[in-house]
């Protein structure tokens, strides 16, 4: 079986299965694709599925000539999952939220392998790209395949490779982000590394599929613990009269020692504010408390109330109350020019607004309507489009995310007060407010 892969996978006849085609698995397709292999692309999400055969992108950064190239090449999107017999590699892309509790939500994992149970059979790869804890593919993967009475390694073969998207990067793409490879035997190893050798300029070997999973976990956990840093640090400047950005700036020009990360209003995206609560939980399991890493977690978590605070004090000192003020927030996405609402704190933000009976709208190029998610329905908060007499009927403006395309010159000029969450405006007392 393994050498009958291998022809496969050298030959270009390898037929591939993306399950998912979010922010992950629709550039991980089209690479597939771009390189030659037969590729399918499943999904629950009809209208994603009718967008792509329509030669459409629901997604900003992926253009519609993209999928126009790869469907023109033979990329089929489908939510026929008895196709998954046909698939010789089946790479599980689906997302892995935060439960009510902050514990992990592996749903989509397990509604997918019920979904294709039926249509497994010998000699496939089977790889889940998902961030999750370490022991995931062991305890949730290995067993379902087990019992259906595969032999692991010899007649099936299950890897994990986390995913290192980052969507909007215009200098790295799934061709030229490294990628870590896994397997569950040294044969499945073998397997795995040699088909994402066929798509990504340097794949990596690791010893095993919870050495991968962990490493996803510390990358991520790495820019939680440090943004965390920032934001408290932001809070306590603040107190002080020091602008945080200004320190951030003069410690960065020392050559060695130090990296700079800039603190928000919160965290966004789908790993960075989750990851670290799934080693958290996980970590339990073992009678361990993560200490320093939930603290990150507690701090990142309370930005979106403090840029709210921060808003009620800024607004109580023109003699205004936050209910009833006329607020702009500028900025849906979790991080600029992305179409990406994701864990947004922006969404956080408007929702407490909202509650404390603020008239609320947002602008942001990327969205004409705030969609439903799993936490929030805004769907009732309008859109406008900024110029100088739209700005000028608002009591504050509370920059939330930086997109490039904003007109700065614009939104400086004709606010009354902007709340400053990015640091993309120099202080001016009682016009601009960091926070």
């Amino acid at each position: 079986m393994k050498n009958t892969l291998i022809d496969l996978i050298n030959k270009n006849k390898c037929i591939v299965g993306i399950i998912g085609l979010g922010y992950v698995g629709l550039p991980l397709a089209l690479r597939f694709s771009e390189k030659n292999y037969k590729t399918y692309g499943f999904d629950i999400d009809e209208s994603k599925i009718k967008q792509l055969n329509d030669c459409e992108t629901y997604i900003k950064h992926i253009g519609s000539d993209q999928i126009k190239a790869s469907i023109e090449e033979g990329f089929v999107p489908t939510s026929d999952f008895s196709k998954i017999s046909e698939m010789d590699a089946i790479l599980i892309c689906v997302p892995t939220p935060l439960g009510d509790h902050n514990e992990p939500d592996l749903s989509f994992i397990h509604s997918t392998l019920e979904a294709i149970k039926p249509y497994l059979r010998e000699g496939q790869i089977l790889t889940l790209e998902s961030t999750t804890y370490p022991g995931t593919t062991d305890e949730h993967i290995v067993p379902v395949i087990q019992d259906l009475g595969f032999n692991i390694g010899e007649n099936y073969f299950i890897g994990y490779s986390p995913e290192r998207e980052d969507p909007g990067n215009k200098d790295f793409s799934t061709k030229n982000i490294p990628k870590i490879v896994s397997g569950h035997s040294s044969h499945c190893l073998e397997i795995n590394l040699l088909l994402y050798s066929q798509i990504v300029n340097k794949a990596i070997p690791v010893s095993s599929t919870k050495v991968a999973e962990m490493t996803k976990i510390l990358e991520n956990i790495h820019r939680a613990v440090n943004i965390g840093l920032v934001n408290e640090l932001k809070v306590i400047s603040d107190k002080m009269d020091i602008d945080i950005y200004e320190v951030i700036k003069a410690a960065a020009t020392k050559p060695f020692g130090f990296t700079a990360y800039y603190p928000g209003p919160g965290l966004g995206g789908h790993c960075i504010p989750i990851d670290p609560f799934y080693l958290s939980w996980k970590a339990k399991e073992f009678g361990m408390s993560t200490r320093f890493i939930e603290l990150a977690g507690e701090i990142n978590t309370a930005m979106p109330s403090y840029v709210v605070k921060k808003s009620a004090e800024t607004l109580n000192k023109k003699s205004k109350s936050i209910n009833g003020s006329k607020i702009l927030v500028l900025g849906l996405s979790y991080k600029k020019n992305v179409d990406d609402l994701r864990e947004s704190p922006s969404l956080e933000i408007i929702s407490d607004l909202v509650n404390m009976g603020s008239k609320v709208k947002f602008a942001d190029p990327y969205f004409k309507k705030i969609p439903p998610t799993r936490k929030y329905n805004l769907q009732n908060v309008d859109g406008i489009t900024l110029d100088s007499h739209s700005l000028q009927k608002f009591d504050l403006v509370i920059l939330a995310t930086d997109h490039d395309i904003f007109n700065y010159d614009l939104i400086k000029e004709h606010s009354k007060i902007i709340i400053d969450t990015r640091g993309r405006f120099e202080s001016i007392p009682n016009k601009i407010i960091k926070a």
